[in-house]
């Protein structure tokens, strides 16, 4: 078996995902191209009481024989705050880059290739891609934010996990934001929402907030969530107006 790379791990993550790692290779041996560590496992915002470990296994061909095998571990490894892999292909990446340059930007930012070549390093986007998939996503978090609100029927525990649960997803959007207005990404969330600001001018004090409020360092109230909702939904929809702008 190949020498699988853990030594850039930190011990915590390693410990957890090699013998998930082993117990693929033994048992694929010879059609997998690659496997790739991804997202805030490898990053300073990781909590290992809470956070998932995310990976990407690139298969030379696929194989959905490969998917039967992998899908009984989910539940043993999911104990161990492993994520179901993404699974892909060479071909399967080169021909999604246009429709996903968020998240294959994300990928290229925040990964470490355990096993493999890494595939990820040289991925190329057109800024005309990302710049319809950020309007695309600012557009959809809108109506996610209109739509969550309504939902949560005056709800505080409801509104609150509404909010918290939607900020995660803001981070490759708004790397990407970033990207796209031609400055260097940060890997943290709260320097990601820093080079956000700086590079929009769009006040980023809001996002930083509610993630105060996911880590339990804030608890508003049923008024304040209303203000919280307010500056969200605003600070989103004037960085939505930005991107609109943007020529490329």
């Amino acid at each position: 078996m190949a020498a699988i790379k853990l030594e850039r791990l930190s011990p915590v993550v390693s410990e957890r995902v090699k013998p998930f790692l082993q117990e693929l290779l033994s048992g694929y041996p010879d059609n997998i191209h690659s496997i790739h560590i991804v997202g805030s496992s490898l990053t300073q915002d990781f909590n290992e009481k809470t956070s998932d470990i995310n990976s990407i296994v690139v298969l030379k061909a696929m194989d959905l024989k490969f998917v039967e095998f992998v899908a009984p571990l989910g539940k043993k490894y999911r104990k161990k705050g492993l994520a179901a892999p993404l699974i892909m292909t060479p071909e399967y990446i080169s021909g999604s880059l246009d429709v996903f340059p968020i998240e294959f930007l994300d990928f290229q930012l925040i990964h470490e290739t355990v096993f493999g070549e890494d595939i990820l390093k040289d991925i190329a986007i057109k800024t005309s891609d990302l710049r319809h998939q950020c309007e695309r996503e600012i557009k959809t978090k809108l109506i996610g934010l209109r739509q969550g609100y309504v939902s949560s029927m005056g709800d505080k525990h409801i509104l609150t996990e509404r909010f918290v649960s939607s900020i995660s997803g803001y981070m490759p959007l708004f790397r990407g934001i970033i990207y796209l207005m031609g400055k260097e990404r940060p890997v943290g969330k709260y320097d990601v929402i820093t080079a956000l600001s700086a590079a929009t001018g769009v006040n980023g004090g809001i996002f930083s907030k509610i993630i105060d409020i996911k880590k339990g360092k804030i608890k508003p109230g049923k008024d304040e969530l209303v203000t919280v909702f307010e500056e969200y939904y605003s600070a989103t929809e004037k960085i939505g107006k930005i991107i609109d702008e943007v020529q490329v």
